[in-house]
């Protein structure tokens, strides 16, 4: 019975500071490949508030997220508005 807890708690992985960190990034890095390929609005603003989400928790002090990941997710935000925005504005002049 000992080994069989044993062998439960090694399937568990354990996040560390570092892994979350890519958790965060990668994500976002995922929902903003997402959102430049989106062809509807409610997409683009689905991927947008996604990546609005991993820099939101990314300010979370004491959760091990790192300045650069900070920065990184503020980064692709940053393109994210400019790609959501522009995009608007390009169905605005069509339409």
């Amino acid at each position: 019975m000992g080994q069989d807890r044993q062998s439960q708690a090694d399937r568990q992985p354990v996040i560390f500071d570092t892994n979350i960190n890519h958790v965060l990034v990668n994500g976002a890095g995922i929902a903003l490949s997402k959102l430049k390929r989106a062809k509807s609005f409610n997409a683009r603003l689905y991927y947008y508030a996604e990546i609005g989400v991993y820099l939101e928790v990314s300010l979370s002090r004491g959760a091990g997220i790192s300045d650069e990941s900070r920065d990184l997710l503020s980064n692709m935000h940053n393109e994210a508005t400019h790609i959501h925005m522009q995009k608007n504005k390009n169905t605005k002049l069509k339409g």
